[in-house]
């Protein structure tokens, strides 16, 4: 009996970030092989990254995001997992699913190894619920379903722009938690995805993420984080906040829960706190800001939401400090770099095939 095609294996993308070799994806060979991994590698752009053999890939470095973009390359944050964003601007598929190199196989509770790319592209193949909660979660999961009371006219449910998955052992805590619990590790599986619900965000980690490239793609703009910058570590919180503002205003769901993978190492606490200690106060303003960002009747499109989203950012953040005059001149140049990288219709004719990554591999 011939093997099942991979579900996706022509329409999705892995984008990992790194600095280090790849030797991780040994244990996700199983899973991965089949598809297309994009590389973007951090730090000193000399330094050669090993990938294990049998893959294909490409691999882009600082030098090729330099050349690619020219001065829009600014848009791109350096010495911080947010680079992983260039790779979502420069894939072809409709589809992303991006993992951090310390991200190893977790097991379901019966000890089989959990396929986290499969159980994101059932999530994100299958309808949300954002506009009224099931009790019984994802109801178009089998063995659950709608419950009584919920409205037939809503059933149809949106479509699926985002699946945040989770992680066990270490978990996703700030320095603060982590200082306080340093021995703490999850070990509770919950079989369970649920969507979350209109007007209400979400604190999203990128390193379990899969998204609808062509549904919410451009909203996905991991921020100015790393060198140079005043504050690190709130990268994927930055896309979350932001990708749900604009999935809220354009009928769209995001999902969280299954699959679960094993993060394999805590990051230094204190290192962390460095990173973070701007944002823990920051975001005491900036929450609220989000919960309050209303997008007009003309955004249709998320290219549209997303620069209407950058001058509130500018007007009513700024105020905070400067660093937000900067990220909001960074989420247009963001947009600005994805629309030549992505061109449509008369844009098409004008694209240059000429740049390519620093290294492919068959």
């Amino acid at each position: 009996m011939a093997a099942a095609t991979p579900l996706l294996k022509d329409e999705l993308d892995i984008v990992i970030p790194t600095i280090r070799n790849l030797d991780f994806l040994e244990m996700w060979r199983p899973f991965f092989q089949p598809y297309h991994l994009i590389i973007v590698q951090d730090g000193d752009p000399s330094k050669i990254i090993e990938v294990p053999e049998g893959f294909d890939y490409e691999l882009y470095n600082r030098n090729d995001i330099n050349r690619i973009l020219g001065p829009k390359a600014s848009c791109i944050s350096f010495k911080d997992s947010a680079c992983r964003c260039f790779g979502y601007m420069v894939s072809k598929k409709k589809y992303i699913y991006t993992i951090d190199d310390d991200c190893f196989v977790a097991k379901d509770p019966s000890g089989k190894d959990i396929n986290a790319l499969e159980q994101h592209i059932k999530n994100l193949l299958c309808p949300s619920t954002p506009h009224f909660f099931n009790t019984l979660y994802d109801p178009y999961r089998d063995g659950a379903d709608f419950v009584r009371g919920y409205p037939f006219s809503m059933r149809e449910g949106a479509p699926t722009a985002v699946s945040h998955g989770l992680w066990l052992n270490i978990p996703d805590y700030d320095a603060p938690t982590q200082l306080v619990k340093p021995q703490e590790r999850n070990t509770r599986y919950v079989d369970a995805v649920m969507t979350i619900p209109k007007g209400t965000l979400f604190p999203m980690c990128g390193m379990n993420l899969a998204f609808d490239r062509d549904l919410i793609g451009p909203a996905m703009y991991f921020g100015l984080m790393g060198d140079g910058q005043p504050i690190g570590r709130y990268d994927d919180m930055w896309a979350g906040w932001c990708t749900k503002v604009i999935c809220d205003h354009l009928g769209l769901g995001i999902k969280t829960g299954l699959p679960y993978i094993w993060h394999s190492k805590a990051s230094n606490p204190f290192v962390n706190l460095k990173k973070e200690y701007n944002g823990i106060f920051w975001q005491e303003e900036i929450i609220p800001f989000f919960q309050a960002a209303t997008l007009s009747k003309e955004c249709t499109t998320v290219q549209q939401c997303y620069l209407e989203l950058s001058k509130q950012v500018k007007e009513k953040l700024s105020t905070i400090d400067p660093y937000f005059t900067k990220l909001g001149d960074a989420m247009v140049t963001w947009i600005e770099a994805w629309d030549e990288l992505n061109p449509t219709g008369d844009n098409l004719a004008k694209l240059s095939i000429a740049d390519g990554p620093a290294k492919t591999k068959k």
